[in-house]
């Protein structure tokens, strides 16, 4: 059996846009991995460790624990033997509260959460997982409820994937862009509506495939 961290934010734990409600797992895109893997033989479980608002090494002024730094590599020693660990964050690196971030910080602030898991205080002999960093899609025109906290973010965040594919290459990570098969929802321009899990989903399986088979 094959354990996969994965840890990011509300894109993964499946908010609906424009409200508080979470969509089932078989429909977030976690769950679209696993099951379709387990449907064709192989034997892995999907560990979903996903905060609405976590930023990647910046706090939340309103809202504590939202730090993805903090307790990470209690994560990774919790949850060993790990086969593989999923990142995909920085949606929220670009909230109002975080004027000047753009995609180099946003990259430099996954560097950091890359390195806490390499060095995380797992048992002897245990494996340091290889990481696949996922960069989200890039955020479109907040409205609705994510107007005002994403205000400006869809200019922050250019250039976000390549700056994520540069940072895997030098650390060597596993780097997939989220954006090649699916973009953010019309309705809020943050967050994945059901298709879109689903698109998401069927692509990480199969670079997953890919990484541990």
């Amino acid at each position: 059996m094959n354990h996969i961290l994965v840890y990011a934010d509300s894109l993964t734990w499946g908010i609906i846009p424009n409200t508080r409600n979470r969509l089932p797992f078989d429909e977030r895109w976690p769950g679209v991995v696993e099951n379709k893997l387990n449907a064709s033989g192989h034997k892995l479980r999907l560990i979903e460790d996903c905060l609405n608002g976590r930023r990647s090494v910046w706090d939340d002024p309103f809202k504590p624990g939202r730090k993805g730094l903090d307790g990470l590599a209690q994560r990774i020693e919790i949850n060993s033997p790990l086969s593989l660990v999923i990142l995909m964050l920085g949606t929220n690196d670009f909230q109002f509260s975080h004027p000047y971030n753009d995609a180099w910080s946003a990259a430099q602030g996954m560097a950091v959460l890359v390195n806490e898991i390499r060095k995380a205080p797992i048992e002897p002999g245990m494996p340091v997982p290889p990481i696949l960093l996922v960069c989200p899609p890039q955020i479109r025109n907040p409205r609705g409820s994510m107007a005002e906290k994403f205000r400006g973010a869809d200019l922050k965040c250019a250039g976000l994937a390549e700056a994520y594919a540069q940072l895997a290459a030098s650390l060597g990570c596993h780097f997939f862009d989220a954006q090649t098969v699916t973009s953010t929802s019309d309705i809020d321009g943050v967050h994945l509506d059901a298709d879109q899990h689903l698109r998401l989903g069927n692509a990480l399986a199969e670079i997953v495939r890919s990484i541990l088979f």
